[in-house]
């Protein structure tokens, strides 16, 4: 099942498979209650629907260095327990926003990603139990990073938090298997990178209950799981896609920043 928040109003929307051509509006909160007690209000046709960032977290927790390929194209080693970091909530863009290349930066890269979206409340002392039931599903990320100032600067907030450097999409995959996903970018249509969960340091499950002992996840919330190897730039034109195989494709136009925006 696949959650989508649309316009004009940020409206629920839900659809069985990628390809249905309709859509469910929703009338019960999919963070208030379960997947299997949802109620409906009415269809409408996909086609045409304008799609939002299917979620609003509260804060977007990220994993560095998770697959050990893309540890080792950048020249470091797989650290001995998750590498955190946060990205700033004003970096969220929806499926078809335009990724903007900022001036700062001469190098900015695509980082496509698996994100787990949380449903209830995970805080330190969960079983694996508990942070499997406090999952909603999963959402295609990007992980935008501006790679020359993350080479420059000792930690990664500025690097990785532009506007527009963290789009998610097109929709939630509800309680997706955690242990048997893939993501596939593609810039152009060409194939860059093409990851499995099998091929992480650390499995998502362990990566909800580690990030949770440092902070609690909420409703909403969203946990960057890493990117596989194949990294590389992105250009004034180009067109991003990360697909997650079941789920969809979130497709970005890439645009130079121009002072007259």
């Amino acid at each position: 099942m696949l959650l989508y928040r649309i316009a004009p109003e940020g409206s629920w929307a839900v659809a069985e498979f990628a390809s249905d051509p309709r859509l469910r509006i929703l009338l019960s909160d999919p963070f208030e209650t379960a997947p299997g007690d949802w109620e409906y209000e009415k269809e409408i046709p996909r086609e045409g629907a304008s799609l939002l960032a299917p979620v609003r977290p509260t804060k977007i927790v990220c994993v560095g260095r998770n697959y050990m390929e893309h540890a080792k194209e950048l020249g470091n080693s797989v650290p001995e327990e998750p590498l955190l970091f946060l990205k700033a909530l004003s970096s969220l863009i929806g499926p078809g926003a335009t990724i903007v290349l900022p001036p700062e930066s001469q190098r900015v890269e695509h980082e496509g990603e698996i994100a787990v979206v949380m449903r209830r409340r995970l805080s330190r002392g969960a079983t694996p139990a508990e942070a499997r039931a406090a999952v909603l599903g999963v959402v295609c990320a990007n992980d935008v990073s501006a790679r020359d100032l993350q080479r420059k600067d000792a930690v990664f907030a500025r690097s990785k938090s532009f506007d527009t450097f963290c789009p998610i999409g097109p929709a939630v995959w509800v309680e997706a298997s955690l242990e048997d996903l893939a993501v596939v970018t593609r810039v152009n249509g060409a194939e860059r990178q093409r990851g499995h969960v099998r091929e992480m340091a650390f499995p998502l499950l362990d990566l909800l209950l580690y990030s949770s002992r440092m902070m609690t996840l909420l409703p909403g919330d969203l946990l960057l799981t890493g990117t596989p190897a194949g990294v590389g730039p992105l250009v004034d034109g180009d067109l991003v896609e990360v697909e997650i195989p079941g789920l969809g494709v979130l497709a970005n136009p890439v645009a130079a920043w121009r002072a007259h925006e």
